[in-house]
């Protein structure tokens, strides 16, 4: 009688850290980059806007997102710069440069559902306009872009967490440079042996001359 056994493959054992490695990284660069983007374009759009009492009649004032707060904006940067760090560092300088990019993330979000409901920008605004210190802008309302800058915060925070989870899993830079920034000297190919032709095919085709003699 034959038995059936249910017991894994070993090689599909390994590949499965592998796989859940590209995935978490395409899914993490993904969110990153489109998270920042988002950020950065929403703080470009206006966030509010309201009416300010200039010489007897209403006076319309708008303020971009910029205008009302430079956290997200910055922020958003600073998250870009820690995606691509990410790949530079390895270990616990890995865990590091991801809880970075986490709390990027986070920092947008906070910034920006607070800017939504904000009125300092508007109220300068007024006050410059109208002359008046103590003039406060009237009729206020906000759009939805304070909103999409948070959900750019939240496609960082979520990049961030990516990284903090399978940030060991994806690859770093090339190793061909040292850490003081200067390359590593490379391997001299072996002598070619003039018995075994496939070493000199394998010469000629790195462009070598299999004789050893130097061209006239």
């Amino acid at each position: 009688m034959e038995y059936v056994t249910a017991a894994p493959h070993p090689r599909s054992e390994a590949a499965d850290p592998a796989r859940s490695g590209r995935r978490s990284l395409a899914l993490a660069l993904l969110c990153g980059a489109l998270g920042a983007a988002v950020a950065l374009l929403s703080t470009r759009q206006r966030w509010s806007e309201g009416t300010a009492t200039v010489a007897g009649g209403a006076f319309p004032l708008t303020a971009k997102g910029s205008d009302v707060t430079g956290v997200p904006a910055a922020l958003a940067i600073v998250g870009l710069a820690a995606l691509v760090a990410v790949f530079a560092v390895r270990r616990a300088g890995r865990l590091a440069v991801s809880a970075l990019l986490a709390l990027s993330g986070a920092g947008i979000i906070a910034a920006a559902l607070f800017g939504a409901s904000d009125s300092s920008a508007l109220d300068e605004k007024a006050a410059q306009a109208s002359g008046d210190t103590s003039a406060t802008v009237a009729s206020l309302t906000h759009t939805a872009w304070p909103y999409a800058a948070a959900v750019g915060g939240a496609l960082i925070l979520l990049a961030g967490l990516l990284a903090l989870r399978y940030g060991r899993l994806w690859p770093g830079m090339s190793g061909r440079y040292e850490r003081g920034g200067t390359p590593q000297p490379r391997r001299r190919p072996r002598p070619v042996d003039p018995d075994r032709p496939e070493d000199m095919w394998k010469a000629l085709d790195r462009g070598e001359d299999p004789t050893g003699m130097d061209p006239a």
